[in-house]
């Protein structure tokens, strides 16, 4: 009996199949490509209304990242003393607000926006202490509501937003390390204007809660920095530290600043610390500047060996609680 001839596929249904294929590919391909560029371009800012409105008509849709990047530098700056209008603080707050509209765990900025918005915080630096801080809040979560507006003391107008929706968007903008390095920096000169500012006479609360606030604040940004460094390789992190340190190091980082001579030697002083210590220990001496920093101030200021030492160990663990609150 003859055997059936063994199964060929046809050259018609091996085109249809390579077709299909080909189709398949095609389209994944094509959603990846297209998914990425549907994307809203520089974080959807440049359409948002309160922003439109709030930062001025040079944002309208189809407006490049970097112009927009000038436009809210220049509507939410202040003058030359650190004052703000109301319209200022609003600005930047209805720029943060939409930041935050969505996960803002999970906000990813443009890089053309990320040191034009660190800048622009830092031109709000004792109201981002305050807020990184976490302790004399009373009045900024009052007012951290998005349709709440800013609020005025001592003849300026405060930046305030929702804690998450600010932290969200640190660590975006700390993407950067330059960023990072210029809100660094200028934590850096609020902690020691707050620390030089402390009556000689004070005591309990009014002498604790200076440096404890500071280093609260910095160690903040310790967990910010870990939080956006997460995921990226070895290489990757030691690159991102590195950049920060020479930035900060080189004086890239450093604002304007009218600075008192107490404030800018504790300023100094911690710079130096920092440029003393090898190169392998420099990134883990940024986790204990809020507990230097007030070392060298108490030392400065001949406080008594067992207030000195009741006030650090305070000031340490506060900063520790802080950290932990962040860290990812």
């Amino acid at each position: 009996m003859p055997q059936d001839p063994p199964h060929r596929t046809t050259p018609a249904k091996t085109f249809i199949v390579v077709g299909l294929c080909l189709a398949l590919l095609g389209g994944v391909g094509a959603w990846l490509l297209l998914g990425r560029e549907t994307a809203e371009p520089c974080n959807g800012l440049a359409g948002d209304e309160r922003v439109q409105k709030s930062v001025g008509a040079a944002v309208r849709p189809g407006t490049s990242c970097t112009a927009l990047a000038e436009a809210i530098v220049g509507a939410s700056a202040g003058d030359a003393s650190g004052r703000h209008t109301q319209a200022q603080a609003q600005a930047l707050k209805d720029v943060l607000t939409a930041l935050g509209s969505g996960n803002a765990a999970e906000l990813s900025l443009d890089p053309a926006l990320r040191v034009p918005l660190a800048s622009a915080l830092a031109d709000y630096a004792p109201d981002l202490h305050a807020m990184l801080g976490g302790i004399g809040i009373t009045d900024f979560l009052a007012k951290a509501a998005p349709e709440a507006p800013p609020w005025q003391s001592e003849d300026t107008y405060h930046l305030t937003v929702l804690a998450d929706t600010l932290r969200g968007v640190v660590r975006a903008v700390a993407q950067d390390p330059e960023a990072y390095a210029l809100l660094r920096m200028a934590e850096t000169r609020t902690t020691a204007q707050r620390l030089a500012a402390v009556p000689a006479d004070a005591a309990d609360y009014s002498l604790s809660v200076p440096p404890t606030e500071g280093a609260r604040a910095l160690a903040t940004l310790d967990g910010i920095a870990d939080a956006a460094t997460q995921g990226k390789d070895k290489g990757q992190v030691q690159a991102w530290r590195a950049a920060v340190l020479d930035a900060l190091l080189d004086g890239q980082a450093s604002p304007k600043s009218d600075q008192d001579a107490q404030a800018a030697h504790l300023t100094t002083a911690w710079l130096q610390n920092l440029k003393d210590a090898s190169e392998g220990e420099r990134f883990d001496r940024l986790r204990t500047q809020g507990v230097d920093m007030v070392r060298t101030w108490s030392q400065d200021r001949k406080m008594d060996e067992q207030t000195r030492q009741g006030l650090l160990a305070k000031v340490e663990r506060s900063a520790l609680s802080a950290y932990r609150e962040i860290k990812p």
